[in-house]
Order: C-alpha cells, then sequence, then structure tokens
C-alpha cells in the first residue's frame, strides 16, 4: 500500500491497466488536487459554475484515457493534473461563450451580469490562446507558468524538479509573465 508520503508515484503504462492503483494514486493526491480546482475555479471567475468534484472526475477521465503516461514522483503527477484541470477550464469558458454567442437554439432571457461574465469567459480563452502561443514559442516557459501559476509549485520546488537554480526558473517566470503580458496587450489592442 502506498502511502500520501511516498517518493514513488510508479504510474506507467505497463501499471495503467491495474486500476486499482491508478486509483490509488489519484486518492492520495485527491486532497491537493481537490485544492488546486477551488483555487483555478475561483481565478476564472464568475462565468464558471463548474464544481471541484466535477472538474477532478473529468481529471481523472482524462488521465485513463491516455496512454504510455508515466509519474515517477508526486509534482509530475501534480503537473499533469494542473495542466489537465487549466485545459478543461478553457474548454468549458469557450463552450459557455459559444452558446452565448448563439450556438445554441434555445430562446432565453439572460441575467444583467451577462456582460460580467463574458468578460472574464473571454480573458480566460485569451489567455489560454496566450499559453498556447508560449508553448510553440518555448515550451520550458510554458511549462513553468503550469508549475507555478496553476499547479502552486515555489521556485525551489520547480528547481529540484529540473535539476537547476531558483534564480533560473525565476528568469523563466519573469520572461514568461512578459510573453504573455505582450500577447494579452496586443489581443486587446
Amino acid at each position: 500500500m502506498l502511502s500520501p508520503e511516498s517518493s514513488e508515484w510508479p504510474l506507467s503504462a505497463s501499471q495503467a491497466d491495474d486500476g486499482a492503483l491508478a486509483q490509488q494514486l489519484f486518492a492520495l493526491a485527491y486532497d491537493e488536487l481537490r485544492r488546486i480546482a477551488r483555487r483555478e475555479l475561483k481565478r476564472g471567475g464568475p462565468c464558471l459554475t463548474l464544481s471541484p468534484t466535477t472538474l477532478l472526475h473529468e481529471v481523472y477521465l482524462n488521465l485513463h484515457q491516455r496512454d504510455g503516461l508515466q509519474f515517477p514522483d508526486r509534482p509530475r503527477f501534480l503537473a499533469y493534473a494542473a495542466r489537465a484541470m487549466r485545459g478543461l477550464i478553457i474548454d468549458y469558458a469557450r463552450s459557455r461563450q459559444a452558446q452565448k454567442r448563439g450556438s445554441g437554439f434555445e430562446i432565453t432571457s439572460l441575467p444583467t451580469e451577462v456582460s460580467e461574465e463574458a468578460a472574464d469567459c473571454a480573458q480566460l480563452e485569451q489567455l489560454g490562446d496566450a499559453l498556447s502561443e508560449l508553448e510553440a514559442t518555448d515550451a520550458r516557459l510554458a511549462q513553468v507558468v503550469d508549475l507555478k501559476y496553476f499547479s502552486g509549485f515555489s521556485f525551489g520546488d520547480i528547481a529540484e524538479l529540473w535539476g537547476t537554480s531558483e534564480r533560473t526558473v525565476q528568469r523563466d517566470w519573469r520572461k514568461a509573465r512578459l510573453f504573455l503580458h505582450l500577447c494579452l496587450s496586443a489581443r486587446t489592442a
């Protein structure tokens, strides 16, 4: 039986068939994943009507649909899960935006708060596009954003994970933030 303090997270393609092991690993990280899900949904603003539990269940399904995943340690597992959450949140926001643009055939009366919600969803969509552009330009910088902003890792944790100095991670963080700021500024101009 694995313990929460276990440094090994041996979820690989050969063990993915062992549903009990995969469930156990997910259960061990559940509280931390739920905390990350709550934080990300709160950051998304009022346009996100997902619950943390729903988001976690979607991540769980995402995890089991992938073949050949390997998570040699807890930080990599959490980073993957946080990235999956980010993707699901952005997809959900895009879906809500599409519905507001008339993709559905249902006629409804809209509350007066819709303009605020639409702005938050639009910002999430723009952030997702900017992160995709950053990943295409420099995958390492995009990974710093995923680990720091979405997973909540400290600079020290990321440096330890990558085997580099904390100062290098801080420089990468500043570069990534500048790139995202320029992308988002260009989109709103």
